[in-house]
């Protein structure tokens, strides 16, 4: 089987997305950018190819006659056992890196135990993490794993009178090397069949179908690259296109009647506007601060000690949103800070920072020719329902009543214009 594969280089996060020779969806990866771009690409792609092999499973069921309802059931126990299976080989490679980090260091005599009864309970609670159900807060390794390893830290920390900084130090050192290696999270066919044999009596049909997947050869004959750190990606300078290209494409894609384009990445936001082919005929960018973009909120959440998936839900709680004066990350920590110690409570500040980011967002919008019917928000920002919800009443102020398109799968958005640039690419040369 053929396919394209886009990838969208985030300041924050790396993006891979394949499709097939007919422009279908097959897989989708993302990973945390680093300083190791090839190594987020490889661990990007690595993850959308085997997000490909289910697919490639999905049509093998449907070939066999097994109905979507048994079909949906199956695979889904599947992947629940293969992604606790895949974590489960991280945490392999954590123990292994952290052995290594306490001898470099000289620590194994003080700290060996406590890591090693660290490593053990964060073993015994992976299964609860992906049980039948089970809520996580993120499906990154890093975030899971580093929760869990410090949470164990502090109690090594009070219960052992160890210091805890060396300890949450051991894993940030560790961790670096570990989300930088492409093979820790393991291959579609070791997992997959492991995760048959833990299975209670799984179905032939699944069995012979999930064998067929995994033999299936997968080709990759084209690539495009686009994202914040495009320039850097290792990609001949023909693959590569702007974000902009990419975005207005994409979101042409997951929605036709797409006319606006609104991209609220980590470092750049963007106003697009499209014709009805999605090529892109004006838009309007922020200058290089980082101000109104995704970077800004993982500041303000490092600054209040939340989670970035916390602080969206939080704002939207509010019902008395303060007016926040600067959008600026140099001066927000500040603001941050004196809003608190004035007792404004910390949803009301945080849904005027969201809506404060949104505002300077309308202005580009204005500049690149306005919003037009249909209107569509990409990025990782989509999914903040604060943010939404002050664009909605922002955009319904100023241009009346507006379709405005979000898709569960909105940061793909550039990922998939550059699969679809590459796909043009390859039709090009095959004809």
């Amino acid at each position: 089987m053929r396919y394209v594969v886009g990838i969208d280089l985030g300041s924050t996060t790396t993006k891979a997305l394949v499709l097939d020779e007919k422009a279908n969806v097959l897989g989708r990866g993302i990973t945390n950018s680093r300083s190791n771009y090839d190594a987020a690409c490889q661990i990007a792609l690595g993850e959308a190819l085997i997000n490909a092999r289910f697919s490639v499973l999905d049509s093998e069921l449907q070939r066999d006659g097994v109905r979507e309802a048994e079909r949906t059931a199956w695979t889904r126990t599947l992947e629940r056992i293969f992604r606790l299976r895949q974590f489960r080989a991280q945490l392999e490679a954590l123990e292994e890196e952290l052995k290594r980090v306490l001898v470099r260091f000289d620590l194994k005599a003080v700290y060996a135990d406590a890591v090693n009864r660290i490593l053990r309970r964060m073993n015994e609670e992976a299964a609860a993490l992906f049980a039948e159900g089970a809520s996580r807060k993120s499906d990154f390794f890093r975030d899971l794993a580093g929760s869990s390893y410090l949470r164990h830290a502090e109690e090594e920390s009070r219960g052992e009178g160890l210091a805890f900084g060396p300890l949450a130090g051991l894993y940030d050192k560790a961790i670096l090397e570990v989300e930088n290696l492409p093979t820790a999270a393991g291959d579609f066919e070791n997992h997959a069949l492991g995760a048959l044999a833990e299975m209670d009596g799984p179905p032939s049909k699944l069995a012979s179908s999930v064998e067929r997947a995994a033999g299936i050869e997968l080709k990759q004959v084209g690539s495009v690259g686009t994202g914040y750190g495009r320039a850097r990606l290792p990609f001949p300078e023909g693959q590569i296109r702007s974000e902009i290209l990419c975005h207005g494409l994409g979101a042409h894609a997951m929605f036709p009647n797409t006319r606006t384009v609104l991209d609220i990445g980590g470092q750049d936001t963007k106003a697009i506007q499209v014709d009805d082919s999605g090529i892109v005929t004006s838009f309007q960018m922020n200058d290089r601060c980082a101000a109104g973009c995704g970077r800004y909120l993982g500041y303000i959440a490092d600054e209040m000690n939340l989670g970035l998936h916390e602080i969206g839900p939080l704002a939207a709680s509010s019902e008395r949103p303060v007016r926040i004066n600067s959008t600026c990350t140099v001066f927000a920590g500040a603001e941050l800070r004196e809003r608190l110690s004035l007792g404004e409570k910390r949803e009301d500040i945080l849904a005027g920072l969201h809506r404060a980011i949104i505002l300077r967002a309308m202005s580009l919008l204005a500049r690149s020719g306005g919003v037009a019917d249909e209107f569509t928000f990409t990025g990782g920002v989509a999914k903040n329902p604060a943010a939404v919800g002050a664009l909605q009443k922002l955009v319904f102020e100023n241009y009346g009543k507006v379709g405005i398109n979000i898709s569960p799968d909105s940061i793909y958005t550039g990922a998939l214009g550059a699969a679809l640039f590459a796909l043009k690419e390859t039709s090009r040369f095959d004809a």
